[in-house]
Parts: C-alpha cells; structure tokens; sequence
C-alpha cells in the first residue's frame, strides 16, 4: 500500500509590488502575500486561502467587479478539487491511488495522462534524476522509520535493492487508452509535479475566463500579469534553517516559482533522511540543501527543483541555459550559488 507523503513546508513569501494596481508592499513573510492597507480606488482582490494537495494554498483575482472574480474563484476551486480526486495519493478514490493499486489503469482520465507524459519527459531531460515511480522508495523509508529501534543509518542495502528494482521511469507505458505500469510493484508519485501542474491550469483558466491578473500559490507559485503596466509579484526565497527570513528577493511576471529543500519533510527524528529521493542510488541525502527554478511554467519549475536537488551544478547549467531558467541553490556549506540569468529587479 502506497503512504502518502506528508504536507511539505513552505519555503517562499510573496508580497505584492502593484504599483499599477496602487498597493503598497507590505512586509514579506512565509507563504503568504501581503500588503498595507490600500486606497480606495483601488482594486481589492477576492481572497482564498486552504489547503491542495497536502499543501498550503492561496488564489489572489483581481478585477474590478468583484462578483465576477468571484464567480472565477468558485470555478478555480472545483477545478482545484477535481484535478485532486486524479493525482492524491491521501485519497483511496483518486485515479493514480487506483494505478497503484492495479498496476494498470484503463480509459485514464486525460489529465493523468497528460501529467505523466510530462513526467516521463523530465525524467528523459535530467537523466533520470526527477522520476515519479520512487513511490516503493517512500515505502521503504517510511516503514523502516516507524519500527522501534530502527537503524539511524536508513534501511539495510539489501531492502533498498530491492526497492530500487520497481523504480523507473521507463517502465511506465502510457497511452490514451491505458497506463500500465510494467514492473510488479511499482507504484507512482506526483509529489514532485503535480502541485505545479494545478497552479498551470489554474492560471489558463484564470487567463480564459478574462482575469487580467492573478496570483496562484499552489504549493508552487504563478503570478498572472496581463495587464498592461502592472508591477510584478515580489517573491521572497527562505532560508532552509530561518524559514522567516529570506536570502533573496526575485519579481516574476507571468513566470513561476518552485523550490524544493529536504529539510521540510524529514523522515527520521534525527532529519538526516528526506523525501527528496535519488532514484539512481535510493538514498534520501539530497545534493543541496535547497534548490529554487524559476521558469516559464510551474509544472516545469517544479520537476527541475526536485530533479536539481540530486544533481551536481555541472550537470544542472546547461539545462538551466537551454530552457533559459534561473537557479538558486543553496549549498551544503550554506552558500548560495546562482545559474542562469538573474531576473533584473532581484535583490
């Protein structure tokens, strides 16, 4: 039986830099956008906070009829929802929980499809570094953890062998018509794209239904900026041991942000193993103690975070380069090291 993976922290503070939109920027704090109290003219947004997939969450319309962002609000959450009953690995119901269950899944729903498709193909793109079939990985850790006494040092080699052998992207046959997944005992994950994946279709539906602008925290965060002259979103980048105080400022403007640490999810008392898994080696140590992607989508930004997590820098630039993202790792020593081109109004 697949566990599912418990809520991840938040790394990432939003605050709002509207100028076009007369808000003044408030104080940057943890996961959530905020702003002083703002002039009369000007535009409140229609406000939701809660919980996706395990994670805290907050959708930001603005419009200058607040009944019409509302309505899009109540299509954004039901769209929240269902996408949710596809990909949640808390709900028995849900499609992949069913997969996993089966090995096989007949007439997927499309979504699902689409969302592995793009899995597989960032795991292709890093070299197998993001792979969603570490799920067996997750069970091993987490039912070695919850043993009394058990070894500090993680499960014994010969358990994570045999783990390792139903991890692979490359097993998972998809088509439009059936998902297999062609290892006995391989079970998937979507944690590590999925929340991205919702913020994207979130955004299109924001963008279809006339939002001009928006901002879309999901786990993994998306501002919606079409209107003309509005000011960017100003994101704050934590610090992996000072949650509340960031080591970076960066403005997205119809870009999105993802981070992705280890500390967040520990699966030991000790922290010394995480959810971060390396699918080549099994082991739960990542590479870098954080790793930022800012890129064009939050589907995309969400893979490569978690890929980059496992990744030496020399393997992660010319990715960086070639799909012209920007990269903020935070090294083992605590430094920060940055790849790609910074966005200009970073600080």
């Amino acid at each position: 039986m697949s566990t599912p993976l418990p809520a991840r922290r938040r790394f990432i503070g939003i605050t709002a830099a509207a100028a076009a939109l007369s808000l003044a920027p408030g104080a940057l704090r943890l996961a959530h956008a905020t702003s002083r109290p703002q002039p009369a003219q000007s535009i409140n947004p229609i406000t939701w906070r809660g919980v996706a997939l395990g994670a805290d969450a907050e959708l930001r319309l603005y419009h200058p009829s607040p009944a019409f962002a509302q309505r899009l609000l109540h299509q954004a959450l039901a769209e929240i929802h269902r996408l949710e009953s596809l990909f949640s690995l808390y709900r028995h119901d849900s499609a992949l929980a069913q997969l996993n269950r089966q090995g096989h899944l007949a007439h997927p729903p499309a979504d699902l499809v689409r969302l592995l498709s793009e899995s597989t193909h960032y795991s292709r793109l890093t070299g197998g570094a993001f792979d969603p079939s570490v799920q067996p990985l997750w069970n091993l850790y987490a039912q070695h953890f919850q043993q009394a006494g058990a070894n500090p040092a993680g499960p014994a080699p010969r358990a994570l062998q045999k783990a390792l052998k139903r991890v692979g992207y490359q097993h998972i046959h998809i088509s439009r018509s059936h998902i297999r997944l062609q290892q006995p005992g391989m079970a998937l994950t979507l944690n590590g794209i999925a929340q991205g994946y919702i913020t994207d279709r979130i955004t299109d539906l924001l963008r279809a239904g006339g939002l001009p602008r928006a901002l879309v925290d999901l786990g993994e965060i998306r501002g919606l900026d079409d209107q003309p002259g509005s000011a960017p979103w100003r994101v704050g980048l934590a610090w992996p041991d000072q949650p509340n105080q960031t080591h970076t400022t960066v403005a997205i403007h119809n870009q999105a942000l993802a981070t992705s640490g280890g500390y967040g999810t520990p699966l030991d008392p000790a922290g010394r193993h995480t959810h971060l898994f390396n699918p080549r080696t099994g082991h739960a140590q990542p590479r870098h103690r954080s790793v930022s992607v800012l890129g064009g989508t939050a589907t995309m930004a969400d893979a490569l975070s978690t890929a980059f997590s496992n990744m030496p820098l020399a393997d992660t630039a010319p990715l960086v380069q070639q799909l012209g993202l920007t990269a903020w790792f935070v090294l083992a020593d605590g430094t920060v090291q940055i790849q790609g081109s910074p966005p200009p109004a970073q600080s």
